[in-house]
């Protein structure tokens, strides 16, 4: 019973991990689809950026946290230590929405998220995740460092 109840445990993180991955990959290239056809610099991900933000969509999935940007400047200091050389962030977050096209829409929709996609940043993480009640967090994290 306990091998079965781990195989099933391992298949449905599985199924997270790729909805996660596949979400992400799948909201950075419509940001830099939009902001290539603005003349802005390609947004790249990094783990540490991505790490960030998963934890707070995780965070606001589980309700640990309330949906919004509480802990921000926390996030943003941790991720000041970790990439030397940067100078500014901003973040974005969503709930409910099914597919990343809806996730960007809502994003360019708002001024300040579409403020943040189009700022002068060029490093960024993603983070996806889907709550027990199958309502999807997503939080996106920009960063500017030097180069």
């Amino acid at each position: 019973m306990k091998l079965k109840i781990g195989i099933m445990l391992a298949c449905l993180l599985a199924g997270a991990s790729a909805f996660a991955q596949s979400m992400e990959e799948d909201i950075l290239d419509l940001v830099n689809k939009h902001r290539k056809k603005r003349g802005l610099e390609k947004l790249e991900m990094v783990d540490a950026i991505t790490a960030e933000a998963d934890k707070h969509s995780r965070n606001m999935a589980t309700g640990h946290t309330a949906f919004g940007h509480g802990g921000f400047d926390d996030r943003l200091s941790r991720l000041m230590r970790k990439l030397p050389g940067s100078n500014g962030g901003a973040e974005n977050v969503a709930y409910g929405a099914r597919t990343a096209e809806q996730v960007v829409d809502m994003w360019l929709n708002s001024p300040g998220h579409r403020k943040n996609i189009e700022g002068n940043y060029n490093l960024t993480g993603i983070g996806a995740i889907k709550g027990k009640d199958g309502t999807s967090y997503y939080t996106q994290i920009f960063i500017r460092r030097r180069n």
